[in-house]
Parts: C-alpha cells; structure tokens; sequence
C-alpha cells in the first residue's frame, strides 16, 4: 500500500518505521526539514517537506496516488484538517490523531463529517491500559479481545508455585481453570509452549481467560492479589487527566503533582474530586510530606523520561507500590527494560498497533479482518483477533487436521459471545472471532496462520 504520514515527530516516524518493516511504501512529511531528513535517514521512506493543511503540498506529495493518509502531527486541527484535503482530493483513506478531551464526546460528528477512516488519541487509550493494569496489580500486561469477554495478562511465576516444575499438559489437572498459557519468556527466550514444555518459577506467562476466573488463578498459582485503593500521579498531562478521571469513576483516590501552576488550576477545575498538588514530583521532601509511601500505585507520567525513571527507581526502594512509566525516548526503552522501573507504557507503540491493525484489514480482501492487535514480550510476540468470513480455509476442518504455522497459537474462539477454549477436535466456524498469538510477523488473515 502506498501511504502518506503527516508530521514526523515521534509518533510520526515510529509509524513510518513500523509500516515500512511490513513492505508499505510510505512517504513522510513535515514542515520542518531537519525532522523529515532524520526520518528518512532511519527507514527506507520517501521524504517531503511541506505543510500538510496546503492542497498544492499534499498533491506534490503524491496524494493522488495514496491508499491512506495518516495525521500524525502534535496539532488535532491540523490532523482534521490535512485529513479532509486528504479525502476531498486524493479520495483515500484517513486516519487522525485526536488528543484533546474537547473532542472527545464530538468525535462520532467529526468523524462522519470529516469522512475519517479512524481516529485514535494515545493518550486516553494508554490511560486505558493503565486503569487496567491498576485493576489487576499482579499483572505485567492485560489486554482485551471478544469485546472485554477474554483477558490476554502477562504474570510472573513466583516462588514455590503448583506452576514451578509443572508440565503444561497438567496444567488443567493441577490448576483447575479455564485459563491458557500462551506465551512463556524465560530470560531472553521466547516459547509458544506445546503441552511437553516444563514451566519454571520466575518464568513470565501470559495467559488468556475471563476476569471472572482471574481470582481463582491469582490464588491457585500464589499470587497475592492487592487491590489498590489509592494512586499517586505524576506529572499533569492529557494522560494525566484521562487517567485521573477513569480512576475516580472506580472509587481509587486520586492525587497528582503537577509543577505548572496554570495545568494545575486547570485540572482542579476538571477533576474538583481528585486532589491537585502544585510542584515537582522529582522533590523527594515533596514527595514525603504527601505520603508517597503509603500509595497502592503511583504512575509516573511527566514529560521528560530522565525524571519519570528517577521516580521510578526511587518509588522501587521506598515501598512495593505498583509502578507505571511512560517512556518517550525510543532509544530509553531498551535500557530501561533492564532496570526496576515497573509497566512501561508508549503512546507510539499503542499508536502503532491500533494503525497497523487498520492498515492490515485494509489489506484483507475476504473478509477475515483483525480486530484487534497488541504487540507482547517488547514486540517480539503478536497476539491477534481475526473475524472469520465466509472463504476462510481455517472452517474446512478441525483443528487438529489444520496445517499452522510453528510458534503460532490458537488461544480462544468467541461463537456469538460464548468463549470456546480450543481442542483438537474443535472447528473453527464462518462468523466466529478468534484470538491467536504468534511470533510470526505480518499476520492479516486468519488463514495466515496456515502453512501455505
């Protein structure tokens, strides 16, 4: 597909990356020529500076010629906007990126009348990911398919566990749920285990399951589950207050520290119910007087990365309170995956799931589209929900006379709201969704998971 990104900062060119690694012939474009140069330096791209709100520039960036056009610049006016000259124009698809929570409840309007493909606003969707990690605190990563009915959540094995030692064929015996192992990362190695693997204390897990069952798993396996009553914030941003805002409505007391005076007057005024405090949340004196000590969770969520991995670590030395950090720099997230800093969250990498998602379907011709995408064990793992349509090769037979991929895992069928944990002799049926995760990259089918 041939596809143009307006706006070249860090979303921008994390696109532009990602969708040139899956063979997409991508254009960037910026007004600013230093940040188009470093994009193209970096990818196999083509590069054009110019203003994406001008009719004449986007023309010579070759719109007529594009099968979408993504707005990725840090203003949401001039994403709408490019995004309509884009449809008017070049007749394509467009995808915006919204993050003002002025839009927010205008969005379904804007959409229609600005004849967007999608929006997507990072921000609300990462505080998303965050309220769910604050929910379920012994967990690593929970993600969601079959509309919230299954939960794909990473743990951890701990010590002297009924897992440690355990075959994975004995899992069902020993543990008695309907949860399923999907992926296991023991050090650097990752593994789709088959029934045979022998599963270890300190081994990080992610299965799939419903919430209901979540409990009974935690204390099967002896995990201790907390729940958190009480948050801690750093840092005042459009995060922040999405964050802020979902956790209220879940009765979890709130308190952020914000150092700009005018952000904090303005978050008081939108959240009059948490508790706003003016000044930096790097001042340990600071951060004594308001307790920090005693909170359940404290999500570090400021601007610069060196201040939110300070915190971080502090906060790690301090107390067992739940940690979440939001990274920007791409060359950060790999050291600091080495260091005790707790969830880190990236608004790029959830920008980039949800358009490789689209783009993905866009691709698909018969109907089998992904419906939903995330990225696991620092990308290296993909786990995918496909609507099946009618053509699909994967309906021709049960499942254990279907040739799939290596390191490719069937983990649940979703048949009009009743969730199937898959056996040999199940089939998968025209209608059904279904949930597969793989290490294999590219998937846009169902019947990808096919050897060929």
């Amino acid at each position: 597909m041939n596809i143009l990104i307006a706006g070249c900062g860090q979303v921008g060119k994390s696109l532009a990356q990602q969708l040139n690694d899956e063979g997409h012939e991508v254009t960037v474009m910026d007004t600013n020529y230093q940040v188009v140069e470093s994009a193209t330096a970096t990818s196999d791209v083509i590069g054009y500076q110019g203003d994406c709100t001008s009719l004449s520039a986007q023309i010579d960036a070759g719109i007529s010629d594009m099968d979408l056009l993504i707005a990725a610049t840090d203003q949401d006016e001039k994403n709408m906007l490019a995004c309509l000259i884009a449809r008017k124009a070049g007749h394509c698809q467009t995808i915006a990126r919204v993050r003002d929570p002025q839009y927010l409840e205008e969005m379904y309007f804007l959409k229609e009348e600005l004849g967007l493909s999608m929006s997507i606003n990072p921000e609300q969707v990462a505080a998303s990911d965050l309220v769910r990690l604050i929910q379920i605190p012994s967990a690593l990563e929970v993600d969601t398919f079959a509309k919230g009915k299954v939960s794909l959540i990473r743990l951890v094995i701990p010590e002297k566990s009924v897992l440690d030692g355990l075959m994975l064929k004995d899992f069902a015996s020993k543990v008695g749920t309907a949860a399923l192992i999907c992926v296991v990362e023991r050090g650097k190695e990752i593994v789709i285990p088959g029934g045979n693997f022998r599963l270890a204390a300190g081994d990080s897990i992610s299965v799939t399951l419903s919430l209901g069952d979540l409990g009974e798993l935690l204390q099967k396996i002896g995990i201790k589950a907390k729940k958190i009553k009480n948050v801690m914030i750093a840092g005042g941003g459009t995060i922040s207050y999405y964050l802020a805002k979902r956790l209220m409505e879940l009765r979890i007391a709130v308190k952020i520290i914000e150092k700009d005076r005018k952000r904090c007057d303005e978050l008081a005024e939108a959240l009059p119910k948490a508790m706003v405090i003016h000044g930096d949340a790097t001042d340990k004196t600071l951060l004594v007087e308001e307790s920090i000590e005693d909170m359940d969770a404290v999500c570090c969520l400021m601007g610069q990365d060196e201040a939110n991995i300070l915190l971080s670590l502090y906060v790690d030395k301090i107390s067992d309170a739940k940690r979440m950090i939001k990274i920007h720099r791409n060359s950060y997230e790999d050291m600091v995956a080495e260091l005790p800093v707790g969830t880190i969250i990236s608004t790029k990498k959830i920008t980039a799931e949800y358009i490789t998602r689209f783009v993905r379907s866009m691709q698909n011709s018969y109907g089998s589209n992904v419906e939903a995408l995330y990225r696991l064990m620092d990308g290296r793992v993909e786990a995918m929900e496909f609507n099946v349509g009618q053509d699909a090769r994967v309906t021709w037979g049960t499942l254990k006379d279907l040739q799939i991929r290596r390191n490719t895992l069937i983990c649940c069928i979703n048949r009009q709201g009743r969730i199937i944990r898959p056996g040999g002799n199940d089939r998968i049926e025209s209608g059904d969704s279904v949930v597969v995760v793989t290490t294999e990259r590219g998937l846009n089918t169902i019947d990808d998971i096919l050897i060929q």
